[in-house]
């Protein structure tokens, strides 16, 4: 235990290796490509030889084997159906070294945990609120961290080195570490991350038998609320089985608001519109605009208003590079970007936000430049 103490103290000045990664998927090797990229040695080891691989060859570490020396913090990035067995597993192979896991439940992870009665002490979760819509190895990123936060999740039995621990390797990769307990944590993701992704697949289930000239018409606002219904339906699954209580609260209020609605829509008065349909559409867009401007803005900070400039972007090669060029030769920041394409068009509709006022100066001088602007 002493050189456990040790290590984590050493771990103020930035994380110390040796690192294994148990389960390379995604966020293992994402966090093991950053951490090599740092100069930590990582070692990989997966369930699957040929992921552990491909994982190596992406510059996320080396495989383990048993010659490998002792690794001073061992992450846990298996599926949380099976991260409490995998906790419970590295706490008793290596008695020296600080476990993690970067699942994205917690509680039920923490209860197997005690049940088992291994040392807590030396367990801190964890849980890094960054993803894609596509999972697996092949999509990891070095930089799938940045500026992301990361919550750090202890026991009332977690040793205070633990958690510091855990803080700086968050500020490490890039991420904003904040801590929770376990039942706020999941109460949280509940709300922001598991719902939404239920939501979003469960309108993208309705274009399934669609007609084809109805998917004609989609625009961005379909294709913004579904992006992340193209998730791994077996993964996700097992997040929301593992946090179904406050999952069911929070879709059970969502259901109430929407039956609302469809009450109106299905009861109309006898004039219409109706003014009880328009009042409860009203009041849903409503509480919408207030939940949505309470959204964190750009680097978790308040939310701020930008102004959209609309510009016409052929569909050439090069086209979004020379814009970029043409708005970086003025001086004006892109604070964000969407960029939206016309079914059977040959462009897109580049959407710039920017600050308010400059928002003019950067259509007019865009505009001279032989930019289309098509609304600011």
């Amino acid at each position: 235990m002493e050189n456990l103490k040790t290590n984590l103290a050493n771990s103020q000045v930035g994380t110390t290796g040796p690192v294994l990664i148990i389960g390379v998927g995604l966020l293992g090797a994402s966090l093991g490509m950053r951490l090599s990229k740092l100069g930590v040695k990582v070692f990989l080891r997966d369930i699957s030889p040929v992921v552990t691989a491909l994982a190596c060859d992406m510059g996320a570490g080396i495989q383990w084997d048993e010659n490998c020396p002792s690794p001073n913090l061992v992450v846990v990035a298996t599926p949380p159906d099976v991260a409490g067995r995998q906790v419970i597993s590295a706490l008793k192979e290596f008695p020296e070294s600080l476990v993690t896991d970067v699942a994205s439940v917690k509680a039920v992870i923490l209860a197997e945990i005690k049940e088992a009665r291994a040392d807590i002490s030396r367990y801190v979760g964890s849980h890094p609120m960054a993803g894609r819509e596509r999972s697996g190895t092949a999509f990891a990123r070095e930089d799938l961290f940045e500026s992301r936060p990361w919550v750090v999740v202890p026991s009332e039995h977690t040793s205070a080195e633990a958690v510091l621990a855990m803080r700086t390797l968050a500020l490490d990769v890039g991420s904003m570490p904040l801590q929770l307990d376990a039942e706020t944590h999941d109460q949280s993701v509940a709300l922001v991350s598991h719902v939404p992704q239920l939501v979003s697949s469960l309108l993208a289930a309705q274009l399934a038998k669609a007609p084809l000239e109805s998917l004609g018409l989609s625009g961005q606002g379909l294709r913004d609320t579904t992006r992340i219904a193209s998730s791994d339906p077996a993964l996700w699954a097992a997040i929301i089985a593992g946090n179904g209580e406050h999952v069911a609260k929070v879709l059970r209020a969502f259901a109430d608001d929407l039956q609302q609605v469809l009450h109106a829509l299905e009861h109309p008065g006898s004039a219409l519109p109706s003014p009880s349909l328009v009042g409860a559409v009203t009041l849903a867009m409503r509480q919408g605009n207030l939940g949505v401007a309470r959204i964190p803005g750009k680097h978790g900070g308040a939310p701020r208003r930008y102004q959209e400039v609309m510009v016409k972007v052929p569909d050439i090669a090069g086209s979004l590079a020379r814009l970029f060029q043409a708005v970086g030769d003025t001086g004006i920041n892109i604070e964000d970007l969407e960029l939206e394409h016309s079914p059977g068009a040959a462009f897109g509709v580049a959407r710039l936000a920017i600050e308010p006022n400059a928002a003019n100066l950067l259509a007019e001088k865009l505009a001279v430049k032989g930019w289309e602007i098509v609304s600011f």
